[in-house]
């Protein structure tokens, strides 16, 4: 899949695109080109989502600009090249910096700064994505 060219996702009445991810309040969705994003994800976008160009997000991840468990909402930003494992949580308000890693089954409540790897659960820094490039 990776080699194959970029489409646009389409979105049925429910908001469930063809590769089984689902977005909620598509009016607050913005979707960069090239950015791939694993079934079964959900988008939760009532206070805003974008992901960036390039992005990769893996299967069954929760984004989300909105909890009401947490009492939290704020819009939610995965800027360009950044990827998210699988089975991770982005909570409100949180921006995932450029080029960025967030490790498989995670749980991300603050912002990961560009070029840096977090995982965990709480995600925490475990080191630069440039030493990961350049290996």
């Amino acid at each position: 899949m990776e080699d194959s060219p970029w489409v646009a996702p389409v979105y049925d009445e429910r908001g469930i695109t063809q590769w089984a991810w689902r977005v909620a309040d598509r009016e607050n969705f913005v979707l960069g080109k090239n950015a791939r994003i694993g079934s079964f994800t959900m988008i939760d976008a009532k206070y805003g989502v974008t992901i960036e160009e390039n992005v990769r997000v893996g299967y069954g991840c929760a984004i989300m600009s909105y909890s009401r468990i947490e009492g939290k909402q704020g819009k939610v930003t995965l800027k360009k090249g950044c990827k998210i494992g699988s089975h991770s949580i982005i909570m409100p308000g949180v921006t995932i910096g450029e080029n960025a890693i967030v490790g498989v089954m995670s749980y991300v409540h603050k912002d990961v700064p560009e070029g840096e790897i977090w995982f965990g659960t709480p995600a925490e820094f475990r080191g630069s994505a440039n030493q990961v490039e350049g290996e």
